[in-house]
């Protein structure tokens, strides 16, 4: 996606927020359910300008009926969906680089701000395997020249600030859920021959499954397990070769999946695996891929993203596989 469209809508998904927040909201349970009222108020807080986490009004609970005049949230108690699995936001290597460069204490506050249960309590983040287009340079666990063997293979970028970074918010949040994607397998197995831009090369992808292996172990063994992983980021767009991307064909990803997915068993590792990790748009693509039994014995959801198409579409695959989680 152009970094100016995906600037675009993070300013104004955040101004979206920021003004819901401000203005005067109601929530409201729908008629349709005789549930009892919940008991007390809804608590909320703001950041927006000048603001920072600050408490904002209190909202009361009412009766919903019609359509309301104001902004509200609707509740329906009797149609019940999805679990949501948490909130949260990438840990990038940019991001991880800014937080360990405060002060401790300062930063101590500002964790406990964001992942303590009693504060915000983000508990669902994203690690990037290998840079992302927030990093302070562009690598992978394993450049050069090839090595299909992944002799080269280390992490050691990572425990300079990222893994201490990790480590401290799950401190604060022992229950902090972390999935890994990255953005480019390493240039040697690319068409590319770099990080940037590119295709995956199909003869690597048994290699890349062994180096998802070895990136789980390592994490573990540094005190950071991961739960969740998803083959790439952004599958359908190598990004003009201005960042680190990789165009993965459909039946790429599917070759992929029901070789790691057994992989991972094999070892041990109970790792969830989610595909696409792309827009709503490619709801066909992750559809025909579902519908692979193999692949679905190792797949259980799809990672979903907002710049293109509409939320609806993901009901689209949901109604075709309820048992595939939607994130």
């Amino acid at each position: 996606m152009p970094e100016s469209t995906r600037r675009t809508f993070l300013t104004l998904s955040a101004l979206g927020l920021a003004n819901t927040a401000t203005s005067k909201m109601v929530a409201g349970l729908n008629d349709e359910t005789s549930s009892a009222m919940p008991a007390g108020n809804i608590r909320s807080w703001v950041s927006a300008q000048q603001m920072r986490c600050a408490q904002s009004q209190t909202i009361s609970w009412q009766q919903a009926s019609g359509k309301p005049s104001e902004p509200a949230i609707v509740l329906n108690p009797g149609k019940k969906f999805q679990a949501i699995l948490g909130f949260g936001a990438a840990f990038t290597d940019a991001a991880c680089y800014l937080f360990n460069q405060l002060a401790g204490p300062a930063r101590e506050q500002l964790f406990h701000e964001m992942f303590h249960p009693s504060e915000m309590g983000l508990n669902v983040c994203r690690t990037c395997m290998g840079a992302s287009d927030y990093s302070t340079q562009a690598y992978s666990y394993d450049e050069g020249d090839p090595d299909p063997e992944l002799k080269r293979f280390s992490i050691a970028h990572d425990r300079e600030y990222i893994l201490p970074m990790l480590r401290q918010a799950r401190q604060m949040n022992p229950d902090l859920f972390l999935f890994s994607s990255p953005w480019s397998p390493p240039g040697w197995m690319k068409s590319s021959g770099t990080m940037l831009g590119g295709s995956m090369r199909r003869r690597y992808i048994g290699t890349y499954s062994q180096y998802f292996l070895k990136f789980l172990q390592a994490y573990a063994t540094e005190g950071v397990p991961v739960q969740a992983v998803t083959p790439q980021n952004e599958v359908d767009t190598d990004q003009d070769g201005r960042m680190p991307a990789c165009i993965w064909p459909q039946e790429y990803e599917i070759e992929f999946v029901k070789l790691l997915g057994p992989l991972l068993k094999q070892n041990g590792l109970v790792t969830k695996i989610w595909i696409l990790d792309h827009n709503y748009n490619l709801w066909g693509r992750a559809t025909d891929e579902l519908e692979d039994p193999i692949l679905r014995a190792s797949c259980n959801g799809v990672a979903w993203h907002g710049y293109a198409g509409t939320p609806e579409m993901m009901s689209r695959v949901h109604d075709a596989f309820p048992d595939v989680g939607m994130h």
